[in-house]
């Protein structure tokens, strides 16, 4: 039976149950007061690993009725599967629904990047892509494709879908990435709707808007850059192991049996387009990642079965795999995370003074901070990086009465919350007497 009254998803002691579909109603136990009533009483987002997303809930959520919709994504789940080796569960679930979501970017108010990333090459990234193009809707295929040719073909009554191959040619290097800022400014903008680029064109110059909105799926070796890979669903793909086997992908024989696929399910999508725009899915995650997955969790409400619940989980587990990456990036928020670990490991004192975090940081033996630069992170280097997040060191006190250069801890709370939310005690070992090496305060 259904819960009379839904809880949030985010609920961490009651299970979310979505209301049944209705067989040969695609979305309709969706729509009036029972999607509104979904958002009432929300605490939050659900972050973490597997477990979290267990205890929140996600993992309790019952299948709703069986559709054709339904049939359908799982149709497309197993052609997919038959020529890649996902990473996870998860990220095959999240790109069957990215493919079927494609056909519905009319209603759409983000159009959600799908990253497909690996450490090396072989790693499926193309073949993911060659799966794509035959299944996705109005697919464009750009192998060093020039930014201007691009945003002139996206139309804002039909866009097409972008598959951008090979982009570690794009965005390889900072010297690379910095000859592409055009296209890496296309990506960002095309991620909203309404966002244009105006260009002059003809002999008269005369200014024209282009639409830049149209989802796209960008596969390279490497990371994209950061303000890409923070409008993606990010799939990490890996080399097959020895075991693992996928079936090769012919174009003459398998081509005709996706756009069979294909056909049916942007048929099947047609009619829902209004319904799709108007709806509001509850969401287990918060700002730009519930924008850029929400359209997949609407395709997943919309086609019932377990889609629901398998479309909240990919997204909690994925963007918390990823917030997690972030934190361990030295660009990103690792600095962050590694002093909030010392000031944990040392009993949460008021203040630390710049030597001792400097050594403690350069302790960790799995860290950047020793070989940071030519001689180890510097406090001035710390303190250039701690600035970026409004923190400034000062004078502190210490235990024996003197003062010196430090920062305090309450100066840093705000950003831990922000930046570094799940990051847990760990042991630090103290700093051996007399053991220690003075720092430069230039900055520090």
């Amino acid at each position: 039976m259904q819960p009379a009254t839904p809880e949030p998803y985010s609920a961490l002691a009651k299970a979310v149950w979505p209301t049944s579909a209705i067989p040969g109603r695609p979305g309709a136990h969706l729509r009036g007061e029972q999607a509104e009533d979904a958002n009432v009483g929300r605490t939050g987002p659900v972050h973490g690993t597997e477990g979290e997303a267990t205890r929140s809930g996600l993992e309790e959520i019952p299948d709703a009725e069986p559709t054709y919709g339904s049939e359908l994504l799982n149709e497309l789940r197993a052609q997919i599967a038959r020529f890649v080796i996902p990473p996870s569960p998860e990220a095959l679930d999240a790109m069957t629904l990215w493919a079927v979501a494609t056909h519905l970017q009319g209603a759409w108010q983000h159009a959600p990047r799908l990253a497909v990333v690996g450490p090396a090459k072989r790693c499926g990234k193309s073949r993911l892509l060659d799966v794509l193009v035959e299944t996705v809707h109005e697919p464009m295929r750009t192998i060093n494709t020039t930014p201007a040719a691009i945003f002139r073909s996206i139309t804002e009554e039909n866009p097409p879908t972008l598959l951008v191959d090979e982009a570690d040619t794009i965005f390889g290097s900072p010297k690379v990435a910095e000859k592409n800022e055009e296209m890496r400014g296309l990506l960002n903008a095309g991620h909203q709707r309404n966002r244009y680029v105006t260009r002059v064109v003809g002999n008269d110059h005369t200014p024209h808007k282009f639409a830049t909105f149209a989802m796209a799926a960008i596969a390279g070796i490497g990371d994209l850059p950061d303000t890409i890979m923070d409008r993606a669903i990010v799939i990490r793909m890996r080399r097959r192991a020895e075991g693992e086997s996928v079936k090769p992908f012919r174009s003459r024989r398998d081509t005709p049996a996706l756009h069979d696929l294909r056909d049916r399910i942007a048929a099947w999508a047609r009619p829902l387009l209004d319904e799709a725009a108007n709806l509001e899915p509850d969401m287990p995650v918060e700002d730009r990642a519930a924008d850029t997955w929400e359209p997949l969790v609407i395709v997943a409400d919309l086609a019932g079965s377990a889609w629901p619940r398998l479309a909240r989980i990919a997204c909690a587990r994925m963007v918390a795999a990823e917030a997690a990456a972030e934190e361990d990036h030295p660009s990103g928020a690792r600095i962050l995370a590694d002093i909030r670990r010392i000031f944990a490991g040392r009993g949460e004192p008021e203040s630390l003074s710049t030597e001792e975090l400097l050594y403690l940081l350069r302790q960790d033996v799995e860290g950047p901070w020793a070989e940071w630069g030519r001689s180890g992170l510097t406090a001035r280097d710390l303190g250039a990086m701690l600035r970026e997040y409004g923190i400034k060191s000062g004078n502190v006190r210490m235990a024996d009465g003197t003062q010196r250069k430090g920062y305090m801890r309450n100066k840093l709370l705000d950003a831990w919350r922000r930046y570094c939310p799940t990051v847990h005690s760990v042991d630090t070992q103290p700093v051996p007497s007399g053991n220690t090496q003075p720092a430069a305060l230039g900055e520090g």
